[in-house]
């Protein structure tokens, strides 16, 4: 253990990962924007093409985002014509769809999304996103586990 590891961590943990969230999704944004998509509309459009059609209820675990957080994620998407929201089998239930002028938008923005992908892994090197996939993929799953004792 080096002796940076073997101290405990000092600063709020949300904190720092909401700045490298931030900083990372600027850096994304600068290249989507080109196209008018801010990188989390690249992703729900992307969600939609490949879940789709698919309930609002399913997206939202998909995305790990809560109900209210969708909704208002898909409003200027439904009302740029991308994203549909329709009748369900049920009428209680809906289904969302990407539309063609949405499905043709994501592909056009799909180069701009690889060029960000490329870019940030020549910024902080292949070594280091590797290391930072795994290290988010352990603590998604550590986080995804019941604690011990839990009963439920």
């Amino acid at each position: 253990m080096t002796a940076r590891s073997a101290q405990p961590p000092r600063a709020c943990t949300n904190f720092r990962l909401r700045q490298l969230t931030r900083r990372v999704t600027q850096f994304y944004d600068a290249e989507m924007g080109k196209t008018g998509l801010k990188t989390t509309q690249y992703s729900l459009l992307s969600h939609v093409l490949k879940l789709g059609p698919v309930r609002p209820g399913e997206l939202a675990r998909a995305m790990t985002m809560d109900a209210s957080t969708l909704t208002r994620n898909l409003k200027p998407l439904v009302d740029a014509g991308w994203v549909a929201v329709a009748a369900g089998p049920d009428a209680r239930s809906r289904t969302i769809t990407i539309t063609p002028a949405g499905r043709a938008l994501r592909e056009a923005a799909r180069s701009d999304w690889q060029r960000a992908q490329k870019g940030l892994e020549a910024r902080l090197g292949p070594g280091r996103l590797i290391a930072l996939h795994a290290l988010i993929d352990e603590s998604l799953a550590l986080l995804d586990a019941p604690l011990e004792g839990d009963t439920e």
